[in-house]
């Protein structure tokens, strides 16, 4: 388990990453674009069986990845909207932590410059709003949502 300092000291690296512009993975998420710093996407995946657990609201269970236990996360929930099947895991890594989202489509990595990342007022997972190709990017707080899975 990591201690407050260690995850502030992570998120306070997220926010300086969105603040000088990024290379994010781009995901689709039900209707919504979705960015993920790339330098914390571990790996992407077909989809894996997933356990329930019942631990959280966004957690839907736990999968076997690289024969480790991981938590994986419905980003659909996160994000406010319906899945189209989620048929891709996107594994983030903060430190020694994991968690895998559930995606419905991998499109690319792009750099998303730091004029394109107005900060939010409020959003808990979600860090920024960008424009890609005339798409509405929801840039996600990776390191918040791996730091606030229950471990």
């Amino acid at each position: 388990m990591h201690s407050r300092c260690s995850v502030d000291a992570v998120l306070l690296y997220d926010r300086l990453t969105v603040a000088a512009g990024m290379n994010a993975l781009i995901v689709r998420v039900g209707d919504r674009l979705c960015a993920l710093p790339i330098e914390l996407v571990e790996e992407t995946m077909r989809s894996l069986r997933i356990e329930p657990t019942g631990t959280s609201e966004f957690v839907v269970g736990v999968a076997i990845i690289r024969g480790r236990p991981t938590p994986v996360v419905d980003t659909a929930r996160l994000v406010g909207t319906s899945s189209r099947g989620g048929n891709r895991l996107v594994t983030l890594r903060v430190r020694e932590r994991r968690v895998a989202l559930v995606v419905d489509e991998v499109i690319d990595v792009r750099a998303l410059p730091a004029g394109e990342l107005p900060p939010l007022v409020a959003g808990d997972v979600v860090r920024a709003l960008a424009a890609l190709d005339r798409e509405l990017v929801i840039v996600l707080d990776a390191a918040r949502i791996v730091a606030e899975v229950p471990a």
